[in-house]
């Protein structure tokens, strides 16, 4: 479960505090999957950063699985991001250098073996890569694939630790209409396989009107 309570969020500058979120709760069961929308400015990429513990909030507290990331320490806190919370961003954020199959591998390569293999982790990666459908551009770099080629490929390496928690932030926001239906499909067909929560910021109504919940962030205010 993904827990949010009376979280908020200021950001000190020299001109003065500037608030961001204000009094955030919200509450997810495994399986779950809301869409947020709201304009530029609102806070929603803010809150996305803090629900994937990338950003601590001013007050209030989050926790997943029972977990309160921020009362970890720097590394044990990036195991956890790593362990439990997968990423699919605007921009994809592959690495230009490595493959796609390298790309969707690398959370792994950061993470303690445990009982896994390397060749455990390369054939989940592999059926991933078959999954959203780039079982023949594995030895591809970034630059040869399309735009939503790298969004499929992204969503595979959000994927390869079988998170906990999704986090997407305008997973369509560069793609064409028909592209991103594309990968909107994928995205809720890998979902609904999965179980994860899902957490879709996004300026889109069309993907947002596909999730079974909506939020709008006013005011930095979460409202239904």
């Amino acid at each position: 479960m993904l827990t949010v309570d009376n979280v908020s969020k200021v950001y000190t500058s020299a001109r003065g505090d500037l608030p961001i979120l204000n009094g955030v709760s919200l509450s997810l069961d495994r399986g779950a999957a809301v869409a947020i929308m709201g304009p530029s400015g609102s806070g929603k990429s803010t809150l996305l950063y803090i629900l994937g513990a990338l950003e601590p909030p001013t007050g209030g507290t989050v926790t997943l699985d029972g977990q309160d990331p921020f009362a970890l320490d720097e590394r044990r806190q990036a195991a956890f991001r790593n362990r439990h919370i997968g990423f699919v961003f605007q921009d994809h954020s592959l690495l230009p250098q490595c493959s796609v199959l390298e790309n969707v591998l690398a959370p792994t390569l950061v993470a303690p073996a445990g009982d896994r293999t390397a060749a455990e982790d390369e054939a989940r990666a592999r059926a991933l890569l078959e999954q959203v459908g780039l079982a023949d551009r594995l030895d591809h770099r970034p630059g040869e694939l399309s735009g939503g080629e790298k969004q499929r490929a992204a969503l595979a390496r959000a994927l390869i630790r079988n998170p906990l928690l999704l986090l997407c932030d305008e997973p369509t926001g560069n793609l064409d209409r028909t592209t991103a239906d594309t990968v909107a499909d994928l995205l809720l067909q890998l979902h609904a396989s999965r179980q994860t929560m899902l957490v879709v910021v996004t300026h889109s109504a069309p993907l947002a009107a596909r999730l079974p919940v909506r939020y709008e962030m006013n005011g930095g205010r979460l409202e239904r």
